[in-house]
């Protein structure tokens, strides 16, 4: 059965892809990618090909959206346009608004669309917040002990409450809420990635957090499959083991400069106030204490695994950066 898909956030990477991958299935009639600015590849900047998507310019905060979904009898929703640090211009505000107020938009015009049939949504591993208290891995069904209060994270939180509050509404609806760790691989532009390709990685003294990487290749693999396939529920998304801060930095032959906790945010706000690395709160808080997440539900609901490990998505991510990374591809 052919269907109509919209996919928010295509101007960005990951949603980008997402879109390229979803126009080349002939069972989809239309693709449909919105987006405050154009995509790269519709500009002189180059970027990926979304094939036959057609784009769209709206702001999700606007009820513009609405239009388009009952214009478009559209079926399915990516919502992808999630933004994770705030821009120059824009600042948090804008950003909140952006992920908080965009999400409520669109949901509504979900909600009051007689078409739509499956609603996908990225979310992350962040809503987990980081403590020295939190279990080894944590499951989807687990709460955390210290909840995000700042930034990306926070949104994220509220994102999923009104996700939720959807699916009550419409049991009609095949709601998907995926969380996703850290995003690694050549294409992937973050305040992590740019952390990793300093010439010295500032570090929390006394702690070695533990981090958990997805693969693009891997992420956009999941997206398509839940744009498809009906797969309620949540999910963590990641890929299969953990790194040390410190196996990340040898891998990346970076040396790393351990600072007191209160010397690192310093450090943070000022590479922050110059438009250089973004050390949020919430990056301190990860990197003192690290996070890792339980995948299984994720198997074993689509009977796949992730191509990349946590360690081969980063050193991917390191070789694409020539940043070459020690012992080579680890699967």
């Amino acid at each position: 059965m052919t269907h109509t898909v919209l996919v928010t956030g295509v101007s960005r990477h990951i949603g980008a892809r997402v879109a390229s991958v979803l126009s080349a299935d002939p069972d989809i009639s239309r693709v449909i990618g919105v987006d405050t600015v154009p995509p790269p590849s519709l500009t002189r900047d180059g970027g990926i090909s979304l094939g036959r998507t057609e784009f769209v310019r709206v702001d999700l905060r606007s009820p513009d959206i609405a239009q388009v979904i009952a214009a478009a009898d559209i079926g399915t929703v990516v919502h992808m346009s999630l933004v994770s640090a705030p821009s120059k211009s824009g600042g948090r505000a804008a950003m909140k608004e952006h992920n908080v107020i965009g999400t409520m938009q669109l949901l509504g015009a979900c909600q009051r669309s007689a078409t739509v049939r499956r609603v996908v949504v990225r979310s992350t591993t962040a809503v987990y917040g980081s403590s020295p208290r939190d279990p080894a891995v944590f499951t989807e069904d687990l709460e955390p002990h210290d909840g995000p209060s700042h930034g990306y994270a926070k949104d994220a939180v509220e994102v999923e409450g009104y996700v939720r509050g959807f699916a009550r509404r419409r049991p009609d609806v095949t709601v998907s809420l995926l969380r996703f760790a850290n995003f690694m691989g050549p294409g992937v532009d973050s305040p992590l990635t740019r952390y990793f390709t300093q010439p010295v990685l500032p570090t929390v003294l006394g702690f070695d957090p533990r981090l958990q990487f997805v693969h693009e290749d891997d992420a956009v693999e999941v997206l398509r499959r839940m744009a498809t396939e009906d797969h309620p529920g949540t999910y963590n998304v990641a890929g299969v083991g953990v790194l040390l801060l410190s196996q990340c930095a040898r891998r990346a032959g970076r040396p790393s400069l351990p600072l007191p906790a209160p010397a690192f945010k310093t450090l943070g706000s000022a590479a922050r106030g110059i438009g250089l690395v973004e050390y949020s709160p919430e990056q301190l808080r990860l990197m003192s204490h690290g996070r890792a997440v339980d995948t299984s539900r994720l198997a074993n609901e689509l009977g796949w695994r992730p191509k990349f490990t946590t360690a081969a998505a980063f050193d991917d991510f390191l070789r694409s950066r020539r940043l070459h990374p020690v012992g080579g591809v680890r699967h």
